[in-house]
Protein backbone atom coordinates (compact mmCIF):
# COMPACT_ATOMS: atom_id res chain seq x y z
CA UNK A 1 0.00 0.00 0.00
CA UNK A 2 1.25 3.80 -0.72
CA UNK A 3 -0.80 6.80 -0.19
CA UNK A 4 0.57 10.05 -2.53
CA UNK A 5 -1.69 13.06 -3.88
CA UNK A 6 -4.84 12.36 -2.07
CA UNK A 7 -4.56 8.80 -3.04
CA UNK A 8 -4.34 5.59 -1.39
CA UNK A 9 -2.79 2.75 -3.81
CA UNK A 10 -3.12 -1.07 -2.90
CA UNK A 11 -3.43 -4.39 -5.08
CA UNK A 12 -5.49 -7.90 -4.12
CA UNK A 13 -3.82 -10.45 -6.83
CA UNK A 14 -3.44 -9.36 -10.03
CA UNK A 15 -6.18 -5.91 -9.67
CA UNK A 16 -4.44 -2.75 -9.08
CA UNK A 17 -6.86 -0.16 -7.83
CA UNK A 18 -6.34 3.84 -6.18
CA UNK A 19 -9.07 4.54 -3.41
CA UNK A 20 -9.53 8.57 -2.41
CA UNK A 21 -7.56 8.82 0.48
CA UNK A 22 -10.24 11.34 2.72
CA UNK A 23 -13.53 8.89 1.77
CA UNK A 24 -12.18 5.85 0.42
CA UNK A 25 -13.92 6.51 -2.83
CA UNK A 26 -12.53 4.60 -6.04
CA UNK A 27 -10.80 6.64 -7.80
CA UNK A 28 -9.46 3.80 -10.54
CA UNK A 29 -9.17 0.17 -11.18
CA UNK A 30 -7.70 -2.62 -13.55
CA UNK A 31 -6.35 -5.72 -13.67
CA UNK A 32 -3.04 -6.58 -14.76
CA UNK A 33 -1.38 -9.89 -15.88
CA UNK A 34 0.01 -11.04 -13.07
CA UNK A 35 -0.28 -11.54 -9.16
CA UNK A 36 1.12 -8.10 -8.06
CA UNK A 37 3.45 -8.89 -5.19
CA UNK A 38 4.78 -5.21 -4.69
CA UNK A 39 3.79 -1.89 -5.14
CA UNK A 40 5.26 1.70 -4.99
CA UNK A 41 4.50 5.41 -6.13
CA UNK A 42 6.89 7.97 -6.69
CA UNK A 43 6.49 11.57 -8.84
CA UNK A 44 3.24 10.57 -10.22
CA UNK A 45 4.05 6.91 -11.02
CA UNK A 46 3.39 3.82 -10.01
CA UNK A 47 5.70 0.72 -10.04
CA UNK A 48 4.72 -2.74 -9.28
CA UNK A 49 6.40 -5.86 -9.65
CA UNK A 50 4.09 -9.25 -10.96
CA UNK A 51 4.69 -13.07 -10.35
CA UNK A 52 7.17 -14.14 -12.84
CA UNK A 53 9.54 -11.62 -13.02
CA UNK A 54 7.65 -8.58 -14.25
CA UNK A 55 7.95 -4.85 -13.74
CA UNK A 56 5.31 -2.49 -14.51
CA UNK A 57 5.38 1.56 -14.10
CA UNK A 58 1.28 3.35 -14.31
CA UNK A 59 0.18 6.56 -14.54
CA UNK A 60 -1.23 7.63 -11.08
CA UNK A 61 -3.79 9.60 -11.73
CA UNK A 62 -5.67 7.95 -13.75
CA UNK A 63 -3.92 3.86 -13.98
CA UNK A 64 -2.00 3.86 -17.77
CA UNK A 65 0.44 1.50 -18.44
CA UNK A 66 3.74 3.57 -19.34
CA UNK A 67 5.58 0.99 -20.01
CA UNK A 68 6.54 -3.11 -18.76
CA UNK A 69 9.69 -5.32 -18.57
CA UNK A 70 9.73 -9.01 -18.29
CA UNK A 71 12.68 -11.62 -17.19
CA UNK A 72 13.86 -10.13 -13.66
CA UNK A 73 14.77 -11.38 -10.51
CA UNK A 74 12.56 -14.59 -9.75
CA UNK A 75 13.94 -15.80 -6.66
CA UNK A 76 12.33 -13.47 -4.11
CA UNK A 77 8.29 -12.39 -5.24
CA UNK A 78 7.30 -10.18 -1.86
CA UNK A 79 6.48 -6.82 -1.18
CA UNK A 80 9.57 -6.29 -0.22
CA UNK A 81 12.38 -7.43 -2.27
CA UNK A 82 10.26 -5.58 -5.95
CA UNK A 83 11.50 -2.92 -7.51
CA UNK A 84 12.15 0.08 -5.25
CA UNK A 85 11.33 3.78 -7.12
CA UNK A 86 12.92 7.26 -5.77
CA UNK A 87 13.22 10.79 -7.32
CA UNK A 88 12.63 9.41 -11.22
CA UNK A 89 14.76 6.14 -10.87
CA UNK A 90 13.36 2.08 -10.59
CA UNK A 91 15.85 -0.39 -9.06
CA UNK A 92 15.57 -3.80 -10.05
CA UNK A 93 17.87 -6.92 -9.65
CA UNK A 94 18.31 -8.83 -12.58
CA UNK A 95 20.78 -11.19 -13.99
CA UNK A 96 23.10 -10.51 -10.70
CA UNK A 97 23.56 -6.69 -11.42
CA UNK A 98 21.75 -3.91 -9.60
CA UNK A 99 19.51 -1.71 -12.65
CA UNK A 100 18.66 1.60 -11.93
CA UNK A 101 15.79 2.47 -14.66
CA UNK A 102 14.40 5.61 -15.94
CA UNK A 103 10.88 5.53 -13.89
CA UNK A 104 8.80 7.08 -16.86
CA UNK A 105 10.71 5.28 -19.60
CA UNK A 106 12.39 2.38 -18.66
CA UNK A 107 15.54 2.95 -20.29
CA UNK A 108 18.32 1.94 -18.48
CA UNK A 109 21.04 4.44 -16.48
CA UNK A 110 23.01 2.21 -14.73
CA UNK A 111 24.00 -1.31 -13.45
CA UNK A 112 26.43 -2.77 -10.95
CA UNK A 113 27.27 -6.44 -10.60
CA UNK A 114 25.94 -6.96 -7.17
CA UNK A 115 25.81 -10.76 -7.16
CA UNK A 116 22.84 -13.22 -7.95
CA UNK A 117 21.06 -14.74 -4.97
CA UNK A 118 23.29 -17.51 -3.99
CA UNK A 119 26.25 -14.64 -3.33
CA UNK A 120 24.18 -12.38 -1.27
CA UNK A 121 23.97 -15.56 1.56
CA UNK A 122 20.57 -16.82 -0.21
CA UNK A 123 18.43 -13.77 1.25
CA UNK A 124 17.09 -10.75 -1.00
CA UNK A 125 19.02 -7.70 -1.84
CA UNK A 126 17.35 -4.47 -0.18
CA UNK A 127 18.38 -1.08 -1.19
CA UNK A 128 17.93 2.82 0.20
CA UNK A 129 18.32 5.74 -2.71
CA UNK A 130 19.91 8.48 -0.20
CA UNK A 131 19.48 12.35 -0.96
CA UNK A 132 23.01 12.61 -0.18
CA UNK A 133 23.46 10.79 -4.08
CA UNK A 134 24.37 7.82 -2.16
CA UNK A 135 22.28 4.25 -3.20
CA UNK A 136 22.87 2.09 0.44
CA UNK A 137 22.00 -1.31 -0.35
CA UNK A 138 22.34 -4.43 1.70
CA UNK A 139 23.15 -7.93 -0.05
CA UNK A 140 24.11 -10.92 2.33
CA UNK A 141 26.27 -9.67 4.94
CA UNK A 142 27.51 -6.67 2.89
CA UNK A 143 26.48 -2.75 3.04
CA UNK A 144 27.21 -1.41 -0.24
CA UNK A 145 27.71 2.57 -0.90
CA UNK A 146 26.58 3.07 -4.75
CA UNK A 147 27.48 6.64 -6.87
CA UNK A 148 23.51 7.46 -7.08
CA UNK A 149 24.11 9.04 -10.49
CA UNK A 150 26.84 6.38 -12.10
CA UNK A 151 27.09 3.63 -10.09
CA UNK A 152 30.46 3.43 -8.73
CA UNK A 153 31.12 1.71 -5.42
CA UNK A 154 32.13 4.74 -2.38
CA UNK A 155 32.64 1.61 0.03
CA UNK A 156 31.89 -1.27 1.50
CA UNK A 157 31.28 -2.71 4.94
CA UNK A 158 30.82 -6.62 5.94
CA UNK A 159 29.12 -7.83 9.27
CA UNK A 160 28.95 -11.34 10.72
CA UNK A 161 25.59 -11.74 10.10
CA UNK A 162 23.20 -11.51 6.48
CA UNK A 163 20.84 -8.30 6.62
CA UNK A 164 17.27 -8.99 5.87
CA UNK A 165 16.34 -5.55 5.54
CA UNK A 166 17.10 -2.36 3.60
CA UNK A 167 19.70 0.30 5.37
CA UNK A 168 18.69 3.47 6.82
CA UNK A 169 20.06 6.95 6.16
CA UNK A 170 19.66 9.93 8.56
CA UNK A 171 21.23 13.06 7.05
CA UNK A 172 24.08 15.08 8.83
CA UNK A 173 27.05 14.42 10.96
CA UNK A 174 27.59 11.63 12.92
CA UNK A 175 27.59 13.99 16.18
CA UNK A 176 23.94 14.74 15.85
CA UNK A 177 23.01 11.56 14.40
CA UNK A 178 22.90 11.36 11.07
CA UNK A 179 24.49 7.63 9.10
CA UNK A 180 23.33 4.96 7.95
CA UNK A 181 21.70 2.62 10.39
CA UNK A 182 20.62 -1.42 9.60
CA UNK A 183 20.13 -4.63 11.90
CA UNK A 184 20.80 -7.73 11.12
CA UNK A 185 18.98 -11.18 11.48
CA UNK A 186 20.50 -11.43 15.09
CA UNK A 187 19.25 -8.17 16.22
CA UNK A 188 22.21 -6.40 16.16
CA UNK A 189 21.95 -3.12 15.38
CA UNK A 190 24.87 -0.93 13.40
CA UNK A 191 25.39 2.61 13.02
CA UNK A 192 27.83 3.16 10.20
CA UNK A 193 29.52 6.55 8.71
CA UNK A 194 27.96 7.12 5.86
CA UNK A 195 31.28 9.25 4.55
CA UNK A 196 33.45 6.40 4.85
CA UNK A 197 31.81 3.06 5.97
CA UNK A 198 33.30 2.89 8.83
CA UNK A 199 31.39 0.80 12.70
CA UNK A 200 30.51 4.19 14.27
CA UNK A 201 28.35 1.99 16.99
CA UNK A 202 26.62 -1.76 17.52
CA UNK A 203 24.03 -2.93 19.82
CA UNK A 204 22.13 -6.14 20.09
CA UNK A 205 18.25 -6.36 20.87
CA UNK A 206 16.32 -9.97 20.15
CA UNK A 207 16.58 -12.22 16.81
CA UNK A 208 14.07 -10.28 14.12
CA UNK A 209 12.40 -12.01 11.66
CA UNK A 210 11.11 -8.44 10.20
CA UNK A 211 12.59 -7.18 6.84
CA UNK A 212 11.64 -4.37 7.34
CA UNK A 213 14.13 -1.26 7.72
CA UNK A 214 15.02 0.46 11.24
CA UNK A 215 13.16 3.80 11.02
CA UNK A 216 15.32 6.77 12.08
CA UNK A 217 13.74 10.00 13.52
CA UNK A 218 14.20 13.03 16.00
CA UNK A 219 17.52 11.84 17.37
CA UNK A 220 16.28 8.02 17.77
CA UNK A 221 16.61 4.68 16.36
CA UNK A 222 13.05 2.71 16.28
CA UNK A 223 12.89 -1.07 15.52
CA UNK A 224 10.78 -3.92 16.34
CA UNK A 225 12.81 -7.29 17.19
CA UNK A 226 10.79 -10.11 18.34
CA UNK A 227 7.83 -9.51 19.95
CA UNK A 228 9.12 -5.66 20.92
CA UNK A 229 9.81 -2.06 19.80
CA UNK A 230 13.53 -0.74 20.58
CA UNK A 231 14.28 2.55 20.72
CA UNK A 232 17.55 3.70 20.66
CA UNK A 233 19.72 7.01 21.14
CA UNK A 234 20.85 7.20 17.24
CA UNK A 235 24.12 8.99 18.49
CA UNK A 236 25.36 6.72 20.92
CA UNK A 237 23.50 3.69 20.49
CA UNK A 238 22.16 3.80 24.39
CA UNK A 239 19.18 1.90 24.54
CA UNK A 240 15.87 4.78 25.40
CA UNK A 241 12.96 2.38 25.80
CA UNK A 242 11.33 -1.19 24.70
CA UNK A 243 7.62 -1.18 24.44
CA UNK A 244 6.38 -5.27 24.63
CA UNK A 245 3.69 -6.31 22.10
CA UNK A 246 1.24 -9.53 22.40
CA UNK A 247 2.90 -10.90 18.79
CA UNK A 248 6.05 -10.42 16.36
CA UNK A 249 6.88 -6.66 15.35
CA UNK A 250 7.38 -7.44 12.00
CA UNK A 251 7.02 -4.06 10.01
CA UNK A 252 8.78 -0.62 10.12
CA UNK A 253 7.21 1.67 13.00
CA UNK A 254 6.55 5.09 11.52
CA UNK A 255 7.07 8.33 13.83
CA UNK A 256 4.91 11.77 13.24
CA UNK A 257 3.88 14.25 16.03
CA UNK A 258 5.93 12.94 18.98
CA UNK A 259 3.90 9.44 18.50
CA UNK A 260 5.02 6.03 16.56
CA UNK A 261 2.80 3.87 15.03
CA UNK A 262 3.22 -0.02 14.49
CA UNK A 263 1.68 -2.86 13.80
CA UNK A 264 2.12 -6.75 15.04
CA UNK A 265 1.39 -9.95 14.45
CA UNK A 266 -1.74 -10.07 17.62
CA UNK A 267 -3.94 -8.71 14.79
CA UNK A 268 -3.11 -4.62 16.88
CA UNK A 269 -1.86 -1.59 15.52
CA UNK A 270 0.01 0.62 18.58
CA UNK A 271 0.42 4.13 19.08
CA UNK A 272 2.97 4.93 21.87
CA UNK A 273 4.43 7.48 22.68
CA UNK A 274 8.25 8.87 20.83
CA UNK A 275 9.95 10.39 24.21
CA UNK A 276 9.29 7.80 26.95
CA UNK A 277 7.40 4.45 25.16
CA UNK A 278 3.77 5.08 26.55
CA UNK A 279 1.14 3.37 25.08
CA UNK A 280 -1.27 6.38 23.59
CA UNK A 281 -3.62 3.96 22.06
CA UNK A 282 -3.97 0.42 20.48
CA UNK A 283 -6.95 -1.11 17.66
CA UNK A 284 -7.57 -4.29 17.89
CA UNK A 285 -8.09 -5.32 13.81
CA UNK A 286 -9.12 -8.74 12.14
CA UNK A 287 -6.06 -10.03 11.03
CA UNK A 288 -2.52 -9.83 11.55
CA UNK A 289 -0.53 -6.25 10.96
CA UNK A 290 3.05 -7.41 9.40
CA UNK A 291 2.94 -4.77 7.01
CA UNK A 292 3.97 -1.25 7.79
CA UNK A 293 1.79 2.11 8.95
CA UNK A 294 1.61 5.43 6.78
CA UNK A 295 0.73 8.69 8.70
CA UNK A 296 -0.08 11.51 6.85
CA UNK A 297 -1.85 14.72 7.78
CA UNK A 298 -2.86 13.29 10.95
CA UNK A 299 -4.23 9.77 10.11
CA UNK A 300 -2.68 6.75 10.30
CA UNK A 301 -3.54 4.10 7.05
CA UNK A 302 -2.69 0.23 8.00
CA UNK A 303 -3.37 -2.84 6.16
CA UNK A 304 -4.38 -6.11 7.96
CA UNK A 305 -4.68 -9.53 7.05
CA UNK A 306 -8.34 -8.98 7.08
CA UNK A 307 -8.17 -7.69 3.89
CA UNK A 308 -9.03 -4.23 5.08
CA UNK A 309 -7.28 -0.76 4.95
CA UNK A 310 -7.81 1.24 8.30
CA UNK A 311 -7.81 4.79 8.55
CA UNK A 312 -7.33 6.31 11.98
CA UNK A 313 -7.01 9.57 13.61
CA UNK A 314 -3.35 9.67 14.43
CA UNK A 315 -3.33 10.98 18.07
CA UNK A 316 -6.86 9.39 19.52
CA UNK A 317 -7.26 5.62 17.57
CA UNK A 318 -10.56 6.77 16.22
CA UNK A 319 -11.16 4.28 13.17
CA UNK A 320 -13.35 5.19 10.28
CA UNK A 321 -15.15 2.50 8.28
CA UNK A 322 -12.40 0.23 6.74
CA UNK A 323 -12.50 -0.32 3.47
CA UNK A 324 -12.50 -3.66 2.36
CA UNK A 325 -10.80 -4.99 -0.73
CA UNK A 326 -12.74 -6.60 -3.88
CA UNK A 327 -13.17 -9.78 -2.77
CA UNK A 328 -12.79 -12.30 -5.30
CA UNK A 329 -12.09 -16.20 -4.66
CA UNK A 330 -8.50 -17.45 -4.25
CA UNK A 331 -7.31 -13.58 -3.61
CA UNK A 332 -4.87 -13.02 -0.57
CA UNK A 333 -5.04 -9.77 1.06
CA UNK A 334 -3.95 -6.54 -0.42
CA UNK A 335 0.03 -5.73 -0.53
CA UNK A 336 1.37 -3.91 2.06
Amino acid sequence: MAVADGRIHASDGPTLYALDAENGAKRWRLSTDGWVYSLKVDRGTVVTGTRGGGVQAWEAANGELLWEMQGLQTDFETPESGPVVHDGTVYVWADARLRALEARTGAERWSYPVGDAASCGGVLLRLLAAPDGVVYVSAGTRVLALDIARGDVRWRFEAPAVFLCAPAYAPGPAVTGGGVYIADCLGTVYAIDAANGRDRWRIATEPRQSIEPVLVADGSVHLGSGTALYTLDAVTGTPKWRFSASGEVIGSPVAADGRVHFGSADSCLYTVDAAGGQLRWKLATGGEITGSPVAVGGVVYACGKDRCVYALDAAKGTAQSPQPADKRPGQGPPTG
